[in-house]
């Protein structure tokens, strides 16, 4: 009799449990609760199998999927949903029940465990609707900025347009004026070339007349050092006194090479001196630089010679400096001796020498005559207009190019990014000075000096398909040593205002930036619903 009164109290008991604590299967979210109807069978999830209701929870996995014991870890592949009321319902591995871990904060992975869990619920959901309020004011305010940035950039895409326009209007008219000042400058300088043509012909042809006396002056004074005897001619006897002249320089100049250069005669008069002339002057030395000639060559000869037996391979002599000095005076002193007798030396010197000499000699191009001048000043004054007008129209072309880039740029859907155009943000940390300009650049430069490294230019929007301008590409940026061309990746985050947050290298010359702007909040209607649901949690 005790025991049938005990067990109507035992159910009645766990009925009652039952009633108040478990309305469906420990494990199981409520939008399955329909899937798992005590008394009826069960059937698996994945449908490969139908069991009796009682081998659901029973410590034992009949389904593949693991769908028949959501609220015990004997199914590897099973999952335990915590209910979490008061706070986010999640999903835990089955392994994890009873694991002496609380992983839900209501404590239910854990109901024969032992572990003191304490439900937690409660105040996290406290903490994250307060977070989920801070950030709904946030978003609020960075939205009403955005729509703001909106209505500056309507106006601003306006004015841009309308400028272009007048731009446009203006470069018309400018290239008008541009090629009107080109024909002024082209036909002012036509008859300026051709009086500065003019002019230099004749200066050249002044010096040209001044060389020839001089190099007749020379002759003669050639012709008469040969004549050695006075007879009015140069013989083959005289002219081979001048070994220099030498033809095969072979160290000897015979009589057959000497009446060669004559002409096939034996003396020439000062007429027909004149046809052998150009081919004996640059050669020629004068009997007065002989001597000198002469020394220097010895000098030349004896320092070799001095060199080869008193130095070694390698040695350097002492006070090689000092002898170089003297001999350099020594040089200066024969030059200012040479200079006491400029005709004497002239006709000795190397023709390319002589040639400098003489141009230094002539001086400077005299100055341009008045009619000359005259031309001259007024293509200037039109090359001068005419560069103006082409700098202008330059410039012009370049402020329509910049406006067209801009206008037609990707500043999103409402060009609420367009404020960033043209703007540079920085980031300091303890060493280097990050510098994030949208649309155009990313940059890095130590904090302590140092050149700047290039982490990349813009590239494209490269947010997810549904928020694509919620991160920015910057690509090709300086390369690194054996590796890749930097990058940088920027992701944007609602805020009321707009600066670089953070900067990180997660990967090798691979850069990542966190920027917030009011740009990127969205409509705060989505966060008000999503803070209604927690509170009704």
């Amino acid at each position: 009799m005790g025991c049938r009164c005990l067990l109507p109290l035992l159910l009645l008991s766990v009925i009652t449990v039952s009633a108040v604590e478990v309305q469906r299967p420990r494990g199981v979210p409520l939008s399955k609760k329909h899937f798992y109807e005590e008394g009826k069978p069960f059937t698996c999830l994945d449908g490969s199998r139908t069991i009796p209701f009682d081998r659901v929870n029973d410590d034992y996995c009949d389904c593949q999927d693991g769908s028949d014991e959501p609220g015990t870890p004997s199914c590897p592949n099973g999952s335990f949903h915590c209910t979490n009321a008061g706070y986010r319902p999640v999903f835990i591995p089955s392994s994890r029940i009873n694991d002496g871990i609380c992983d839900c904060c209501d404590a239910t992975d854990e109901y024969n465990s032992g572990a003191i869990c304490q439900n937690t619920c409660r105040e996290l959901g406290r903490k994250e609707r307060e977070s989920l309020q801070k950030l709904a004011e946030i978003t609020k305010e960075g939205f009403v900025l955005k729509q703001q940035l909106i209505q500056e950039a309507k106006r601003g895409l306006e004015e841009k347009k309308s400028k272009m326009l007048e731009l446009e209007a203006s470069k018309t008219q400018l290239e008008v004026k541009v090629e009107a000042l080109r024909t002024v400058k082209e036909t002012a300088e036509e008859p300026e070339k051709a009086a500065k043509d003019l002019h230099l012909k004749a200066w050249e042809d002044q010096k040209a007349a001044v060389r020839m006396e001089k190099d007749k002056a020379q002759m003669a004074e050639v012709f008469l050092e040969l004549d050695g005897d006075g007879d009015g001619f140069v013989s083959l006897t005289e002219l081979q006194s001048h070994n220099e002249l030498d033809s095969d320089s072979d160290g000897s100049f015979t009589e057959t090479e000497a009446q060669a250069m004559l002409g096939g005669v034996d003396k020439v008069d000062p007429a027909a001196f004149e046809a052998i002339w150009k081919d004996i002057k640059d050669k020629y030395i004068s009997e007065a630089q002989a001597p000198l000639e002469a020394l220097h060559a010895e000098t030349r000869e004896l320092g070799s010679d001095s060199d080869s037996e008193h130095y070694s391979e390698g040695e350097i002599p002492e006070e090689e400096d000092d002898d170089h000095d003297d001999d350099h005076d020594d040089d200066q002193e024969d030059d200012e001796e040479e200079d006491d007798d400029p005709d004497e030396a002239d006709y000795n010197r190397p023709p390319a020498v002589q040639e400098k000499k003489d141009d230094e000699a002539e001086g400077m191009m005299p100055p341009y005559d008045t009619e000359t001048q005259k031309l001259i000043d007024a293509a200037h004054k039109a090359r001068e207009e005419f560069d103006v007008a082409e700098r202008a129209l330059r410039e012009l072309d370049d402020q329509l190019k910049n406006l067209e880039k801009e206008t037609s740029s990707d500043f999103g859907p409402n060009a609420e990014f367009a404020y960033l155009y043209s703007q540079c943000y920085d980031l300091t940390t303890s060493e280097y000075i990050y510098r994030l300009c949208p649309f155009n650049r990313v940059s890095q430069k130590p904090k302590y000096g140092g050149s700047e490294t290039s982490l990349g230019t813009w590239g494209q929007w490269e947010g997810p398909e549904n928020n694509i301008y919620s991160v920015m590409k910057y690509e090709h940026g300086m390369g690194c040593w054996q590796g890749p061309n930097r990058s940088t990746t920027v992701k944007l985050k609602c805020g009321k205002e707009t600066v670089v947050t953070s900067t990180s290298e997660p990967s090798r010359c691979e850069y990542l930036m966190e920027f917030t702007t009011p740009a990127v909040c969205q409509d705060p209607k989505s966060l008000d619903s999503m803070l209604h649901e927690h509170t009704e949690l």
